[in-house]
């Protein structure tokens, strides 16, 4: 690897150049200080010039074995390919000696994502997991609130990631081929469930239901997770594509007050439409209108609660504690073993929704 001192810039090779590394890795890395975009990885021509336009001056490559190649000039390899190819090209950068970067879900199973960790540290190489909605801005709020006490002591934790497209997009994400490890479950239930591992602690019993529920569809496209925490909290998490009205995005309820939150956090709508965080400049900052309520015995249609500032979201700080991970100044934002508890939940709701079953953790 290239030097890793404190002035070195570290050098970033990206494999992927779709949605995944064109609108979220490649701007937040190019915006996060001490890291430097060295070389995109793609084989679609097209893509190719996109990033060429996009980042004047980067290297492009074919396959990611033009990476191993030269592996010395590297400090960070980020995996942002489909998910097929996420354990075998993270084990291949471990094994050429460079730190890894995987965009959830780190692997089909909690098994594969546990030989991934031992392999890093067998290695003594970073292995972290591209968790960014641990950084969203309704999230960042909630944390906030149960740390200070405001709600009490929680007892139902209710998440929904719900969209409308009643039409297929295509692609892999909807594929039900199982290699493809495409649907909603693995797709935006790994941002659910690892919100609830984070907020709630380990879970002991997964009651789900999944379904497919547009013509032609493949793969699950409304999923519902019910999950038993060992503490007693119980979360119920919502994914889907075929929501035509939507749920709020939290509903936690305490033994003191409830929070209730609608909306997405704004920072993925930015990031399409071509907006780059930068030093100086607001960013992930939402309107007052859209600010969440904290209340007891009213509903916020009816004027109950009080509204909560909505705290800024803050995708950069992902990276950025990544890089003062690689220097050692800091710790891994996302392990692979938290990732890998997120999957243990992962596959009980699978065989859950497959059985009819409660499945025991």
């Amino acid at each position: 690897m290239t030097g890793t001192g404190p002035r070195t810039p570290l050098r970033v090779g990206l494999v992927g150049y779709g949605l995944a590394g064109s609108v979220f890795h490649a701007p937040l890395i190019t915006a996060t200080e001490g890291l430097t975009l060295d070389t995109v990885t793609t084989g679609n021509p097209e893509r190719q010039e996109q990033a060429r336009a996009a980042y004047p001056g980067v290297r492009v490559a074919d396959s990611p074995d033009e990476l191993w190649a030269r592996a010395d000039e590297l400090d960070l390899i980020v995996v942002a390919s489909p998910n097929k190819t996420h354990v075998p090209v993270a084990t291949a950068a471990l094994k050429a000696g460079l730190p890894v970067v995987v965009d959830k879900p780190i692997a089909g199973t909690a098994a594969e994502a546990r030989e991934l960790a031992a392999l890093a540290d067998e290695r003594g190489l970073l292995l972290s997991v591209f968790q960014n909605r641990r950084w969203d801005n309704d999230f960042r709020t909630l944390r906030t609130l149960l740390a200070d006490g405001d709600l009490g002591d929680v007892q139902r934790f209710e998440s929904r990631f719900e969209r409308w497209r009643p039409q297929l997009k295509g692609g892999w994400r909807e594929s039900g081929a199982p290699e493809e490890i495409g649907g909603l479950l693995y797709d935006l239930g790994s941002h659910v469930v690892d919100q609830a591992l984070v907020l709630f602690g380990p879970v002991a019993a997964v009651y789900a239901e999944s379904d497919v529920r547009r013509p032609g569809a493949e793969a699950d496209d409304d999923t519902f997770l019910a999950l038993t925490h060992a503490n007693g909290v119980r979360s119920h998490l919502y994914v889907s594509a075929t929501t035509a009205q939507l749920g709020p995005r939290f509903r936690v309820l305490g033994s003191r007050a409830g929070f209730v939150k609608y909306g997405l956090d704004l920072q993925e709508a930015a990031l399409r439409e071509g907006l780059r965080p930068a030093p100086g400049t607001p960013w992930g900052v939402e309107p007052e209108s859209l600010w969440g309520t904290l209340g007891a015995g009213e509903s916020p249609l009816t004027a109950g609660g009080t509204p909560v500032e909505t705290l800024p979201g803050d995708y950069p700080a992902y990276y950025t504690a990544v890089a003062a991970a690689l220097r050692g100044t800091g710790d891994n934002p996302v392990t692979a073993l938290e990732a890998a508890a997120t999957l243990d939940v992962l596959e009980a709701a699978k065989r859950s929704a497959r059985e009819g079953s409660t499945v025991t953790l």
